[in-house]
């Protein structure tokens, strides 16, 4: 059974950048779509950017359009999340989720989930 692990969220100052990491120990994730969907306090999730299993990126978040980019490197088993030029409005728990059909924005399409890595965006 996949499990999925993110890491690489903290604490960073407005107008910085973190990279987030999705991995899938002892479990493929090259024939999967990997999506990054976010919650923030109060909020429902949402998704954030998708990548798909020939590498296509997918991004639905306009609030991220041009500062996070999705990516994974198949040889490491891992997709990343690089996120520029964070904002206070940034701050959520990130998760990653897989499926193996293409992308999707509704998070209740995927079947496999990490336990979400925490983001804080303040000065």
């Amino acid at each position: 059974q996949m499990q999925l692990v993110e890491s690489g969220g903290g604490l960073v100052q407005p107008g910085g950048s973190l990279r987030l990491s999705c991995v899938s120990p002892g479990f493929p994730l090259e024939g999967y779509t990997v999506g990054w969907f976010r919650q923030a306090p109060g909020k429902e999730r949402e998704g954030v950017s998708c990548v798909s299993v020939g590498g296509l990126i997918v991004k639905y978040a306009d609030s991220v359009q041009g500062r996070f980019t999705g990516s994974r490197d198949n040889v490491k088993n891992t997709v990343y999340l690089q996120m520029n030029s964070l904002k206070p409005e940034d701050t959520a728990v990130y998760y990653c989720a897989a499926r193996n059909r293409p992308c999707y924005e509704t998070d209740s399409e995927y079947t496999y989930w990490g336990q979400g890595t925490r983001v804080t965006v303040s000065s």
